[in-house]
């Protein structure tokens, strides 16, 4: 039996995103690790480790927020340090579209539309497909690429969507995205 944490990583950390995740987690009987909320991140992945590490149980839903800074950073550095821990298991990640200045790009398995339809293209911020199969444009996604995780999703931003992921309707795409990464992570069936 394997003692490796499993989590999620959600490439949004603003404080719409934070309140959309907290509720999901809720939902699905998960942990968010809210101290991981920030724009941009504030914590190092040693220190996102350690708090993961301290959860009462699994998944763990963290957040990673660059804030528009150009290439990696401060939460990139932060997700990869978390992803390629020994102690960590990615179940998947929440690739989070955004208009950025520089257009960093990540590829995507597959997105959620803001009506929760599953499409191959990529979405764009308000959870309106794009015009290209497989990738998302964001401002936390540059390093996506280089990690070996079963499943990345791409949605619009967390917790807006013109209101149709807002927590007070019950975040509807982001608990769709968290759904899916359980159910082709096997996560229920590992329990």
């Amino acid at each position: 039996m394997s003692n490796r944490r499993r989590v999620i990583l959600i490439t949004d950390g603003d404080e719409y995103a934070k309140k959309a995740v907290e509720h999901v987690a809720k939902e699905i009987g998960g942990r968010c690790l809210s101290m991981s909320q920030g724009n941009p991140s504030k914590l190092t992945g040693a220190e996102l480790v350690r708090l993961i590490k301290k959860t009462p149980h699994d998944p763990v839903l963290v957040m990673f927020d660059d804030s528009g800074i150009v290439g990696e950073g401060y939460g990139e550095n932060a997700l990869k340090y978390v992803a390629l821990h020994k102690d960590i298991e990615v179940l998947g990640i929440i690739a989070v579209a955004a208009k950025s200045h520089h257009e960093e790009w990540t590829r995507v398995d597959i997105s959620i539309d803001r009506d929760g339809e599953l499409t191959p293209y990529g979405v764009d911020k308000y959870g309106i497909p794009e015009l290209e199969i497989g990738r998302i444009n964001g401002d936390t996604v540059y390093c996506l690429d280089e990690l070996n995780v079963p499943i990345i999703v791409g949605i619009g931003d967390i917790g807006k969507m013109a209101r149709r992921d807002s927590y007070k309707v019950g975040s509807p795409i982001t608990k769709k995205a968290v759904e899916l990464i359980l159910e082709r992570s096997g996560f229920h069936d590992k329990k």
